[in-house]
């Protein structure tokens, strides 16, 4: 069978354990907070509404592709685009393609850098590996003028950062949400996991802090991560009609059964 993502890629490694698919979500949800074109997301009311489900759905749709056959993943992606066109539909507007990559390069930055700060640094060869699996998402889904190499991607995920992101109302209603959702102690604890894994563009908009005290823990965390205790604190971190999805996210994905021709 053909993967869509090889089976022993760091990619599969990555987005295979709970605890940095967390890093993951949390990154995402600071800059989704800042980006320019976040009034999309409002569009439709759902993140607003449950931006705690939004953002699961968004980390669901990747793990499924990461996970699938390569016809299963292309399947998903299709999917993916068909539910934005059906946006864009209903607004009557296009979503500009620089926010398209924007998201497609959260996926690529937060895989990496959530990665390196639970486990180990990346050489340059797997960081380059992340880069072309989501890559060739955005491929798929008819994303223009992606970056052809890790390095290209470098300067212009830069250029994105400085370009595409400002704090807005939709930041401070988006942070009121998060707060509301996940109530006053884990949204504490989001702060400061996001402080450690956003880039600095994105530290200065929201004033998260020079300093987390989640920092010193992060050490002893990945000695931990196996014992009951922890396995506990990470499922603790989200309201409990989450445990069950944050548990799935050490376990593949249930794939759909592919239909009979």
């Amino acid at each position: 069978m053909e993967y869509f993502v090889n089976q022993e890629s760091v990619v599969r490694t990555i987005w295979g354990k709970a605890d940095t698919v967390l890093f993951i979500f949390a990154g995402a949800a600071a800059e989704f907070a800042v980006n320019k074109a976040v009034d999309w997301l409002y569009f439709t009311g759902r993140l607003p509404a449950d931006p705690l489900g939004r953002l699961f759905s968004t980390v669901e749709y990747a793990r499924q592709i990461v996970f699938a056959d390569r016809a299963g993943a292309e399947r998903a992606i299709d999917t993916i685009t068909a539910i934005h066109e059906a946006v864009e539909a209903k607004r009557g507007q296009r979503i500009p393609a620089w926010a398209y990559r924007d998201v497609l390069y959260m996926l690529i930055d937060y895989s990496i850098r959530s990665f390196e700060l639970l486990e180990r640094p990346l050489s340059e060869l797997e960081k380059a590996e992340v880069f072309a699996v989501f890559c060739r998402v955005g491929q798929r889904m008819g994303i223009p003028e992606l970056p052809t190499t890790y390095t290209a991607w470098l300067t212009d995920r830069a250029q994105h950062l400085t370009q595409n992101l400002a704090h807005s109302s939709f930041t401070t209603n988006l942070y009121q949400q998060y707060r509301k959702h996940l109530g006053p102690l884990r949204y504490g604890l989001l702060l400061q996991g996001q402080a450690l894994v956003v880039p600095e563009p994105v530290h200065q908009l929201l004033h998260l802090g020079r300093r987390s005290w989640l920092k010193p823990v992060v050490p002893l965390y990945r000695y931990t991560q196996h014992l009951a205790l922890s396995q506990w604190v990470k499922t603790s971190l989200l309201p409990a009609e989450y445990r069950a999805q944050i548990k799935a996210l050490d376990v593949e994905p249930t794939l759909p059964t592919r239909r009979a021709a």
